[in-house]
């Protein structure tokens, strides 16, 4: 399997003085998802979780959502001509009685490491419907999901914390999922935001923890449409970015019930969508 990270030689400038020295870089190979045999997808993305991260791809496409859904994930011998495997191949094998939708027509399947999936046919063939809606109970009970401005404001830094990768390399995105009280549940780096997420999302499914109803998901980066997109397909009531949305992120968690929180950066934040989930002390400024 290919290295989360490669050495490469550089020339460093500083302040006038040249030096040649080696340098650790984020790996970037390609992926191939298959499904049930049938090449899907391909990304751009850094090895490691990639069972996971095709588990995760499913699921933001409607394919798939309990673990009982997935039969198994393998990696495809016989990648190259002399019979080699590249570990860049993985097949989804779904179990018997799952219906798979029609999600190859009228759409690129190449997808980038930086936008996620490209060239979808209209905003339509974006909105795969979700399998679960995101309110504010996981039960009868079960009180809504409320979080402090000041809980938030902190979660940035246990990301950052957290990063093993980035540390060594400074060109990774991660994405993070913590519990309403703060506590990290999972964290997973890559060179795309949208493969992280996707990591996260379909170890959530293999260890049957969909929907993730109670969780907030916490992305460096920017929120764009598509990761907006796989929070409401997870069942996450909450996503949160350091950056800012896009105005269609914005629009699809407005829709959905979507709480959507950007530019999380020390003690400010911009509240985009799903305001009632934070616990707002003062009357917003008028003017």
């Amino acid at each position: 399997m290919g290295r989360v990270t490669e050495r490469r030689k550089v020339i460093r400038i500083r302040d006038g003085a040249v030096s040649t020295r080696p340098d650790t870089l984020v790996a970037e190979e390609p992926l191939e998802i298959r499904l049930n045999g049938k090449p899907l997808a391909i990304t751009m993305r850094t090895p490691g979780d990639d069972f996971a991260l095709a588990a995760g791809f499913l699921v933001s496409e409607g394919v798939l959502g309990a673990a009982d859904e997935l039969q198994n994930i393998v990696y495809c011998a016989g990648a190259t001509v002399d019979g080699s495997n590249t570990y860049n191949i993985v097949d989804v094998r779904t179990a018997p009685g799952v219906v798979i939708p029609d999600i190859t027509l009228e759409r690129n399947v190449y997808t980038t490491s930086s936008c996620g999936l490209c060239g979808k046919a209209s905003l339509e063939a974006v909105r795969t419907t979700a399998r679960w809606s995101i309110d504010d109970t996981a039960g009868d009970t079960a009180p809504p999901v409320r979080l402090e401005p000041e809980l938030l404001a902190s979660l940035p830094d246990r990301l950052r914390a957290a990063q093993r990768v980035f540390d060594r390399t400074g060109g990774l995105h991660a994405a993070a999922l913590f519990t309403e009280d703060g506590e990290l549940v999972d964290i997973r780096e890559d060179v795309g935001r949208h493969n992280a997420v996707d990591k996260l999302v379909g170890r959530a499914l293999q260890n049957g923890s969909l929907p993730l109803s109670r969780t907030v998901l916490l992305v460096s980066g920017r929120a764009s449409f598509e990761l907006a997109q796989k929070a409401v397909m997870a069942g996450i009531p909450f996503l949160a970015a350091v950056s800012a949305p896009s105005s269609l992120a914005v629009d699809l968690a407005a829709e959905s019930n979507l709480t959507l929180v950007g530019f999380l950066r020390g003690t400010s934040m911009n509240v985009y969508a799903g305001e009632h989930r934070i616990a707002l002390r003062a009357a917003a400024s008028q003017g």
